[in-house]
């Protein structure tokens, strides 16, 4: 394993001209932030407010581009898709505490009550795997449109099912549509920000992400406790319907650097996706096999069988402390519902750390390397953040074998939740990098490999902690968990030799078919 000091070794003077930025060329090198390292032309560079960091990429001189939009619009559009993003976990949460109630309501077993748990998981993995080619064609907009209002349909479905199998119905179209703001929300913050503003940009997304599927089981408990677990969905369908009416104030940040289209379209054409199909450069085909093409690079499947092992052992535990908390500390409903305020104090704390700790590794990793970020920087917060998973995962294991105080788990749990709040923004930063023509992509196998490892986790946790104990399968899990850094230092050993060896992802001949 490379160590993390030989990480920081001091590179050679740069003498790079403005006019060789390019964004694609960057991502393989390393990114040259710095303007004092930019020799020849500096004053052409256009630069961050402060003069800390040359713009990657450079903005084209029109309004069209999105970089170009005021700081009040991008702020706007990425706090809506963060809310549209929230609202994926946050109703599947919600089926969570919703099992007992259903299973006396129909009088079938908690496990196949569960089933519907399961199956929301699964497509929510997979919505993004769609959302983002048919965004890549339509236009960012129009399908944020159109899977919101399914969205919206489908939990009032799910509010008002009358049997099992139509309820189950309901959860999975419901999973498939749901996601649009998980599996694009890196579209859109490739769309709208520089390189720098990356990680914060991703932290705040995340943050929603990340909190949602503690928020959903919190404020359920407090509603099955009083009334019946038909309004835990009636108020998803309620938030999906304020999803619904922000989508309205989005604009479209689909754009075309190389060949920009000569008028931004009205309102409408861009809503429908009228105007953003007559400007497009793609086939249908290629749009749709650009998931592909993703998965076919080493660094994306390292970091997704990374974050695999890492993200299910966290979703485990989320699915199943109710029970557990129930079972051996007699928890009630609203005292559940108490308890989870575990997951938003975690998740607060993850995302404040990370606000500042992202910037400051990229920074102290610049200064030692002649103004160059390499992709592989954003990594290195990954060693401790794991390292945080594996000792929760263990002591989790022992407080339930041995029935520890309430508040020992609690605070493991919640630092569970610091340390996938911050593996999860390195990821995404560190693909977005590496990889910054497939944002989209990328960042929908990132939403599939959290909830598939939800996915499976949520089958075997039960059963595992059942016949084994506690403390062993959570011990496993963090031998698992721990075992999962061999991914990251594979990649910065190697990542950027993988990178120059396979090359860019290319998305097709850009024209139409």
């Amino acid at each position: 394993m490379r160590s993390q000091a030989s990480l920081f070794h001091e590179k050679p003077p740069l003498n790079l001209d403005a006019a060789e930025i390019d964004e694609e060329a960057e991502a393989l090198e390393g990114y040259v932030v710095d303007p004092s390292h930019y020799a020849d032309n500096a004053a052409r560079l256009k630069t961050s407010a402060d003069g800390r960091y040359v713009l990657i990429p450079q903005p084209l001189d029109t309004p069209s581009d999105p970089l170009n939009w005021s700081d009040g619009k991008k702020w706007l559009i990425v706090a809506i898709i963060a809310y549209i993003a929230l609202l994926a976990d946050y109703t599947g949460g919600t089926a969570i505490i919703t099992i007992i109630p259903q299973s006396m309501q129909w009088q079938l077993a908690q496990a196949t009550v569960q089933r519907a748990v399961v199956g929301n998981l699964f497509t929510i993995g997979a919505c993004g795997l769609f959302v983002v080619p048919f965004a890549s064609y339509f236009g960012r907009w129009p399908v944020t449109l159109v899977f919101q209002c399914v969205m919206l349909g489908t939990c009032a479905w799910s509010a008002a099912a009358t049997s099992f199998r139509s309820y189950l119905a309901a959860r999975i179209i419901n999973g498939f549509f749901c996601s649009v703001g998980q599996g694009g929300a890196l579209m859109w913050i490739k769309d709208l920000f520089f390189f720098h503003q990356h990680p914060q940009i991703i932290n705040y997304v995340e943050f929603s992400i990340i909190l949602s599927p503690y928020l959903g089981p919190l404020i359920t408990c407090f509603i099955v406790s009083d009334v019946s677990w038909r309004w835990a969905f009636w108020v998803c369908t309620i938030l999906s319907g304020v999803g619904l009416v922000l989508v309205f104030l989005l604009d479209e940040s689909l754009f075309d650097r190389k060949s920009p289209p000569s008028s931004p379209g009205t309102y409408v054409s861009r809503l429908i996706g009228v105007h953003q199909t007559r400007t497009s450069q793609r086939s249908f085909t290629q749009c749709m096999a650009r998931p592909i093409v993703a998965i076919t690079k080493i660094p994306v499947l390292t970091i997704l069988i990374y974050y695999f092992l890492n993200s299910a052992w966290v979703i485990g535990v989320n699915t199943t402390i109710g029970i557990w908390l129930t079972n051996i500390y007699g928890f009630s409903s609203r005292g559940i519902g108490y308890f989870y305020f575990f997951g938003i104090v975690g998740v607060l704390l993850g995302w404040f750390i990370g606000h500042f700790l992202h910037d400051a590794v990229g920074w102290y990793y610049m200064k030692r390397h002649s103004g160059r970020l390499d992709p592989e920087a954003r990594l290195i917060i990954t060693y401790p953040a794991t390292i945080l998973c594996c000792v929760s995962l263990i002591i989790l294991g022992f407080a339930f074998e041995r029935h520890w105080h309430y508040m020992v788990i609690a605070v493991f749990a919640a630092m569970q939740c610091v340390g996938v709040m911050i593996v999860t923004t390195a990821i995404n930063a560190y693909l977005l990098d590496c990889y910054p023509e497939g944002s989209g992509e990328v960042g929908a196998w990132v939403t599939a490999s959290r909830n598939w490892a939800g996915f499976m986790a949520t089958y075997v946790q039960i059963d595992w902690v059942t016949r084994i104990g506690p403390a062993k399968a959570l011990g496993i899990q963090a031998a698992i968990t721990f075992a999962s850094l061999f991914f990251m230092a594979f990649l910065q050993a190697y990542g950027k030799q993988m990178r120059k060896w396979q090359g860019r992802m290319v998305f097709g001949n850009q024209k139409r078919a």
